[in-house]
């Protein structure tokens, strides 16, 4: 079993060879303008069109909390959209991060990982806006991803820990 990586840098930039996986989470309302997703759309136009798309067509797809939705933005870099978030803010029924749905989008990451042979990298996902905690996400990744032999990095931007 391998086990997770951590490093000080850009999750939208993977310094490894192959094939990379960006894996991050979004939210169940069609939102996209905070957080992460800035630095993914800064990168590639790619990503936000798709899930904008597959928010709009919702009544003919899979969009839902747990699924994903795999975005190929370079030869041998794939973005993985990941809904793990019920809503955009913290209230009344608590905050936005849905543990379950993050499980299950990781499941559905390790498989396409492991059919592309591709590493995967990630920021803490769901503990920014989505309010959850590292200590509840780490072992969801731990279980779905690194049990698995799939190569983990989780990355840490600027000076937070």
């Amino acid at each position: 079993m391998s086990e997770i990586s951590y490093v000080r840098g850009d999750a939208t930039a993977p310094s490894v060879k192959g094939v990379k996986m960006i894996a991050h989470v979004c939210n169940d309302l069609g939102g996209w303008g905070k957080g992460f997703v800035l630095a993914v759309s800064r990168r590639w136009p790619q990503p936000e069109a798709a899930y904008r798309a597959w928010h709009r067509d919702r009544a003919a797809n899979d969009f839902g909390l747990g699924a994903v939705q795999f975005v190929q933005v370079e030869p041998y870099v794939w973005v993985a959209n990941m809904i793990g978030q019920h809503g955009m803010r913290t209230g009344s029924k608590g905050v936005p991060v849905r543990y379950e749905a993050i499980g299950t989008a990781l499941g559905r990451v390790a498989d396409r990982a492991a059919e592309l042979e591709a590493s995967v990298h990630l920021p803490r996902i769901g503990c920014g806006l989505a309010g959850g905690t590292w200590s509840r996400v780490e072992p969801l990744i731990s279980d779905r991803l690194t049990r698995r032999g799939i190569p983990v990095t989780v990355y840490d931007h600027g000076d937070t820990a």
